[in-house]
């Protein structure tokens, strides 16, 4: 950590709780569908998918496309990069807390 900037390692992707919240989700679960993150995060189809799209075209998560019967179905899963800057975004918060002491 910048010991000037104390806040240099965290990721501003996450700043929106939303994106925060999907990756918090993925990060401990496989896969999951459009639906249930919705439901999850009690966000509209709008606001999620304005950030899914976000998380994808910065290459952290994976949308996958395909049906379940006759209709639909969007899951998401976190790839590696998405876990790693992740996992890097929560250690700086970690460190912030215990150097805020």
């Amino acid at each position: 950590m910048n010991a000037k900037n104390p806040i240099a390692g965290l990721n501003k992707l996450f700043d929106n709780r939303i994106r925060l919240g999907v990756m918090s989700i993925l990060r401990v679960n496989e896969e999951v569908s459009f639906n249930d993150l919705k439901g999850l995060l009690e966000v509209t189809d709008g606001n999620l998918a304005t950030h899914l799209v976000s998380l994808e075209e910065n290459g952290l998560i994976k949308v996958h496309k395909g049906f379940v019967g006759r209709k639909t179905n969007t899951t998401y899963t976190i790839t590696p990069l998405g876990a790693q800057t992740f996992n890097d975004h929560i250690a700086a918060l970690e460190l912030l807390l215990k150097n805020s002491r």
